[in-house]
């Protein structure tokens, strides 16, 4: 890298105070954002033409674990992509900012002038309305926005159209598609979900993520010694699927279960989205569950996992007063959701009472070390939709080699579901209707960070939309479009966003 082109990257703390001193000398200042993943006539026309609004021009380029536009995106790594924009000769500054809350940057440097272009026109409208209409105040202050003209070129089409980010059989898919279901379709039908008064009922799971690395082997034993470097605490559990579910639905209502031995009551509120309602119960004996993962920081792996919890089921007590107050309070909801991680908290009587109070419910039950075989599908009878991965699928249906399409169809049957999706990996999705048709959907990621929670994720989006009356197999491309994204993020650390979705979709049907 070139003297000149390495003093002109800044980190942001820097950045904002270089626009402050600028415009304190009286200089007005531009600012463009984006991933500038290719550099091509779109966007040199772009920057030159923002230039051209004031004295400095500052591009903020998004970091790449930010970046919402589609599987292998981006292309190009966060610090080449502010290199190749660093190197045009009418841009002033860069750096590389997160974009974790869409145009937080924008905020903290306060430009003169915010400069969009032609091709995010369209996006900026259907997805970060919200940002560009109820919250310019907060985000924009007294920039002026300013939207470039000319011919546009937009890298996502370039990339999709000469780079073989997916095999042909899901480019075929997706153009299919996309001469089905329109991208304003898609966001119609998300809108309307903002209304949906949602009860979630499930186990509420602490995740623990503690990174380590490789001191070698111990001399005095067979094990391998490692040595801790830092660690992160998610609301994993039912806890993700409400915050999942509060990004689209304005009411979710969370009935949960805690243990009365060190409850961790105050990290869980605080970790809860505003609009989530939570109401505990709480297990006589033993903790909140917590799931400690140990892992090898440079490698990304998992090495061994430790779980605190109680897994008997709760006493008939505590049955009691948690099926009074489903009784009480069901009828308010427009839909019930049961996540059912098997420990002990969602017991016979207690689904006996969703049964018999709930007018539409959902169910994903959790097949995991603590209660694989134990934990299946089988204990509930006529819920509205089922969600389930192909080993629990398999491990329900008691068919370890049969074919999988006739497996989830029998399996639908012995439960009398109304719908069904069962997510097959690297496979994509199978879904069956109440007509007992199958529709398949492609796998949509192609690079896979933790897939510990990506099932969550798909359950909170896909049973609000079905129960919208949405078509199975535009919730099973959203259901596979949210995987691809949960997939990218470690763990639980935050939710699948809305308009981080409607990114992606946005991009991979150009």
């Amino acid at each position: 890298m070139g003297k000149e082109i390495k003093g002109k990257i800044l980190l942001l703390d820097d950045l904002v105070n270089r626009v402050n001193a600028l415009q304190q000398s009286g200089k007005t200042v531009v600012q463009s954002h984006g991933v500038f993943d290719l550099i091509h006539p779109g966007v040199t026309r772009h920057l030159k033409t923002a230039r051209e609004q004031g004295d400095i021009l500052v591009v903020t380029v998004i970091k790449d674990e930010d970046v919402r536009r589609g599987s292998g995106r981006p292309i190009f790594p966060d610090k080449l992509r502010a290199d190749n924009v660093a190197s045009l000769e009418f841009v002033d500054y860069v750096s590389i900012v997160s974009d974790e809350a869409p145009f937080e940057c924008v905020k903290r440097i306060r430009p003169d002038v915010f400069a969009k272009g032609q091709a995010y026109k369209e996006r900026d409208r259907n997805i970060h309305g919200k940002i560009f209409e109820e919250e310019r105040e907060l985000y924009f202050g007294k920039s002026k926005i300013f939207e470039t003209d000319g011919f546009s070129f937009s890298s996502s089409r370039i990339i999709n159209n000469f780079i073989d980010i997916y095999p042909e059989e899901t480019r075929a898919f997706l153009r299919d598609f996309s001469s089905k279901y329109g991208f304003h379709d898609i966001v119609k039908a998300l809108d309307e979900l903002k209304g949906l008064k949602v009860l979630l009922i499930g186990d509420g799971i602490l995740d623990e993520y503690h990174y380590c690395e490789s001191l070698g082997k111990s001399a005095k034993a067979h094990l391998v010694v490692n040595r801790y470097i830092t660690h992160e605490v998610f609301a994993g559990g039912a806890f993700a699927i409400a915050n999942h579910i509060a990004g689209f639905c304005n009411s979710v209502h969370l009935v949960t279960l805690l243990g009365k031995d060190n409850s961790k009551d105050d990290f869980i509120l605080k970790n809860l989205k505003p609009n989530v309602d939570a109401r505990f119960f709480y297990r006589e004996k033993g903790p909140t569950i917590v799931k400690k993962r140990y892992i090898n920081e440079y490698l990304n792996q998992k090495l061994f996992e430790i779980n605190y919890l109680e897994d008997e089921n709760i006493k008939e007590a505590c049955e009691a007063e948690i099926i009074e107050y489903l009784g009480d309070t069901i009828s308010g909801y427009d839909l019930v959701l049961v996540s059912d991680f098997g420990h002990g908290f969602v017991t016979e009587n207690i689904i006996r009472g969703i049964n018999e109070y709930s007018g539409k419910y959902a169910v994903n039950t959790q097949t995991n070390a603590a209660n694989r075989g134990y934990n299946l599908i089988t204990k509930y009878k006529n819920p509205f939709f089922v969600c389930l991965d192909e080993p629990e699928c398999r491990l329900a249906a008691q068919e370890k080699h049969k074919d999988i399409e006739e497996t989830i169809r029998n399996l639908k049957n012995i439960i009398n579901a109304d719908h069904m999706i069962v997510t097959l990996g690297k496979n994509g999705s199978i879904s069956i209707n109440s007509d007992n048709k199958v529709k398949r959907t492609p796998v949509l990621s192609s690079k896979v960070i933790d897939t510990v929670g990506a099932g969550d994720a798909f359950f909170a989006y896909t049973a609000p939309c079905l129960s919208r009356g949405m078509p199975l197999d535009l919730v099973s491309f959203i259901g596979n479009a949210v995987g691809a994204i949960a997939v990218q993020i470690p763990g639980n650390k935050r939710s699948v966003e809305k308009h981080e979705l409607l990114e992606f979709i946005h991009t991979i049907l150009k």
